[in-house]
């Protein structure tokens, strides 16, 4: 079964998209790719990279200690804090009152998708300067991206105020072909934490074991994304990027993104096949 056949199995149930290509951007299957969807913690791949633009300029540091807590700025005035309950990255609550290095606060929101230590993070960053990072990924083939970052997880003044984080397939592709080719030290870095993903439900699921998968998914009410870097043994590497918003039960959401990475698996000697 072809990934257009998944895809017409769940056609009526939500919006789907789909970006599959090679690790240069070029894409050889694309379905509403274009399109955008709240981005849940996809969003935190652009405020890593930025964090390390700021790192490399002498801006920030790695290993410089941030004071954790819970209380932040909002984009659209006033102050917000993260909801406890929604987080599933028990270990930052912890450090609270505590000091610890930003990049101690970085692998938890890659690794444990942790929403406090994005938000710090994002506060060392800057939202701006997250957003030009997933901006300046946009892929040639994207002819007007809506992909943005324009606050931080569970900022709800902002939320009330209509103003949200967008991801599209091909915005995520593009930040994912960026870190597959950035050189450099930062580089093996970044791969290294998205390898180092501890939920894996998504589109390692189904892959051989021990296949290199370099992804950050994301989830949240009705929403269900996952977006990597596939590096099979005996095939060159390929970028996937499955968003789902849809009325489909969530385990059924992450089946179809599995399924649509063992398709896209099977076809890895030649993706073009891929249909």
């Amino acid at each position: 079964m072809g990934i257009a056949e998944l895809l017409r199995q769940v056609d009526g149930a939500g919006e789907f998209g789909v970006w599959l290509g090679r690790l240069d951007g070029t894409p050889v299957f694309v379905h509403e790719a274009e399109r955008t969807h709240y981005s849940a913690s996809t969003m935190k791949l652009p405020v890593a990279m930025a964090m390390l633009r700021k790192v490399e300029a002498g801006e920030l540091a790695l290993f410089q200690p941030v004071a954790v807590h819970n209380d932040f700025e909002s984009a659209a005035g006033g102050r917000f804090g993260v909801d406890p309950e929604e987080d599933e990255a028990p270990k930052t609550w912890e450090q609270l009152g505590k000091k610890v290095p930003l990049n101690w606060l970085a692998t938890e929101m890659i690794t444990r998708s942790s929403n406090l230590a994005t938000d710090l993070v994002l506060e060392q960053v800057g939202i701006a300067a997250a957003h030009t990072a997933l901006a300046e990924a946009t892929l040639p083939s994207s002819p007007a991206p809506e992909s943005r970052i324009q606050r931080g997880i569970d900022d709800m003044p902002a939320v009330r105020a209509g103003i949200s984080n967008l991801m599209s397939p091909a915005g995520l592709a593009g930040v994912l072909v960026a870190v597959g080719n950035q050189q450099g030290e930062y580089g093996e870095y970044l791969r290294e934490l998205l390898a180092a993903n501890q939920w894996n439900g998504e589109i390692p699921a189904l892959l051989p074991k021990r296949t290199r998968v370099e992804h950050k998914n994301g989830w949240d009410s009705r929403i269900r994304h996952d977006g990597g870097i596939v590096r099979p043994k005996d095939a060159d590497p390929f970028v996937l990027v499955v968003c789902t918003t849809s009325d489909l039960p969530d385990t059924e959401a992450q089946q179809l993104i599995a399924s649509i990475a063992l398709e896209a698996w099977n076809h890895r000697h030649n993706l073009e096949a891929v249909r």
